[in-house]
């Protein structure tokens, strides 16, 4: 899975499984100042968000893995080994007669 976060930086961004929901949630903050001459600006932006995936049943939480570059998480959920059918051997229980 990824998600692009530009301007993020990595302390800002929570991954966490409960379950089997994989959630990934942030806060950016950014502000800009440009002082000149004949003005003064400043901007401000902030804002949250959370996006929660139910993951299949065919993958490994113990195996999940995040990393985050230029701008881009990356969130690795690998694949379970698949589980094979096991034969089971059916016997018998012979009864004894009574009364022999």
């Amino acid at each position: 899975m990824k998600a692009e976060l530009p301007g993020m930086k990595e302390e800002d961004i929570d991954v966490s499984l409960v379950g089997d929901t994989l959630t990934v949630r942030g806060e950016r903050k950014a502000e800009t100042e440009v002082q000149e001459e004949d003005y003064h600006c400043c901007e401000r932006r902030y804002g949250s968000f959370v996006c929660s995936i139910t993951l299949p049943s065919n993958v490994d939480v113990k195996n999940i893995g995040a990393s985050y570059d230029d701008g881009v998480l990356e969130v690795s959920l690998p694949k379970a080994a698949e589980v094979k059918p096991k034969k089971i051997v059916v016997s018998t229980k012979k009864k004894e007669k009574a009364g022999k």
